[in-house]
């Protein structure tokens, strides 16, 4: 282990923190329950796309990371059941490969996780969160273990809406904004430096770290992420066919998998429609569009005359404030989020319409982007200035190359604890099946 992740805030004292801490394990354990409870033991153990693994991996990797890092690296006990290790190491084996392992039954799964999780509450009640120790100072071991609990969950999420049959999740309608025919389509944002990625934020992930200043020329950007409606219109004047829209990857992509829209798209009866979470319905003109790879939002931008934000781009875009001169750590400013500010944490199964939470936009009046659809920017994932791992390589480092697009900002599928205006995400530019869209810029 190397340095500290976080310079603890003043406001957050040790027994706030255990709160915290506590709720964000609750939290991220319903969450859980609920993903793995709806469906029955086939459909727990099938695998329902090679791209992922079975819900009862997730299950037990879950327990398992939480008894590596709370049990045995904070408190130093001895390990439960070292034979499993190896099963649930998620660089040891790849999801197709899953399936044939000798996984524990959903049974033994959930218990595991249960028993794992009533021995690290009592870790986390006797233990100072204070202190001299890299991995607990500011709570970090407690924050890191329920933001990764919520990122299986986001996982298990994906896993739903890839499986077949009948619907067995539901949620309430997001909210529809009333504003949104008199929002502009665009924002200019204007140049300068900005304070990017953090120092000070108690959970921040090792990649987010260290602030810095960057310098950003003055550019434009929508003002909120690009609707379906206005995907079609890109598919109808043949953006699927045009080759001059199209890195050569994503081309290629395109030929040798005859895509013609996002996934999870069908034309019938002259109109086109999508399954989500099992249910059939006419795609939403007026949503984010949704699950589209960084080709597809690449190639979008370029038809449009226009282009991806970079990284930096979309964090000025969502943190700077031109009036202080500082970065919050939302866009709406310091405060955490809320329903009223944000689509998160599953409480929606789907983005709201374009121009949605206005109590969440920036200080420019920039829409959507803490929640709703994770945006893919044009930047590959690269460390910050002065990164240090922490507190193991395999989080960031072995991803950071060109291999690999940023995504910022969040979808409805992902929780508050893992999700702030530092959080970067990312994965390879062919994926579809995450919660992923984009939104546009242009140069002044």
């Amino acid at each position: 282990m190397t340095e500290s992740p976080a310079t603890p805030t003043p406001e957050l004292d040790a027994e706030a923190l255990r709160q915290r801490a506590l709720a964000a394990l609750l939290t991220a354990r319903e969450r859980t329950t609920l993903l793995t409870d709806s469906v029955d033991d086939r459909e727990l153990t099938a695998q329902h796309s090679p791209l992922m693994s079975p819900l009862v991996w997730d299950l037990a990797h879950i327990g398992n990371q939480e008894e590596l890092w709370l049990l045995r690296g904070v408190a130093g006990r001895e390990a439960m059941r070292p034979e499993i290790d190896g099963l649930y190491d998620a660089f040891e084996h790849p999801r197709a490969s899953r399936p044939s392992l000798p996984l524990l039954p959903p049974a033994e799964a959930r218990s595991y996780a249960a028993e794992v999780r009533g021995r690290a509450l009592d870790v986390l009640e006797s233990t100072a969160l204070i202190g001299d120790r890299p991995l607990l100072e500011a709570g970090f071991a407690f924050g890191m273990i329920a933001q990764h609990e919520q990122q299986h969950d986001e996982t298990m999420l994906i896993t739903h809406q890839l499986r077949s049959g009948p619907a067995v999740l539901t949620a309430p309608e997001p909210p529809r904004p009333t504003d949104a025919a008199s929002l502009p389509a665009e924002v200019m944002v204007p140049g300068g430096p900005f304070t990017m990625g953090t120092s000070t934020e108690p959970w921040a992930l090792d990649n987010e770290r260290p602030a810095h200043v960057r310098e950003v020329p003055g550019f434009f950007i929508d003002t909120a992420p690009v609707t379906c409606g206005a995907y079609e219109r890109f598919i109808e004047d043949g953006g699927y066919t045009d080759q001059r829209w199209w890195a050569p990857e994503g081309w290629a992509m395109v030929r040798e998998n005859r895509l013609t829209a996002p996934l999870f798209w069908h034309r019938d009866g002259g109109q086109w429609l999508r399954r989500r979470f099992g249910v059939t319905e006419p795609v939403p003109a007026d949503e984010p569009v949704l699950h589209v790879s960084w080709y597809e939002a690449d190639a979008y931008a370029r038809w449009s005359g226009r282009r991806l934000p970079t990284e930096a781009e979309w964090e000025k875009t969502a943190r700077d404030d031109p009036a202080s001169g500082r970065s919050r750590r939302y866009p709406w400013g310091d405060e955490d989020p809320s329903p009223e500010r944000a689509n998160l944490g599953q409480r929606h199964l789907r983005p709201a319409p374009a121009g949605a939470y206005p109590a969440g936009r920036s200080p420019l009046g920039v829409r959507q982007l803490i929640g709703d659809v994770w945006e893919w920017t044009s930047s590959d994932f690269l460390p910050y200035p002065g990164f240090s791992a922490f507190p193991y390589r395999e989080y960031s480092e072995v991803f950071f190359g060109p291999a690999h697009k940023v995504l910022r900002g969040g979808s409805f599928a992902v929780d508050t604890v893992a999700c702030r205006g530092t959080f970067r995400n990312w994965d390879l530019p062919v994926r579809r099946q995450i919660f992923s869209g984009f939104r546009t810029a242009r140069d002044i």
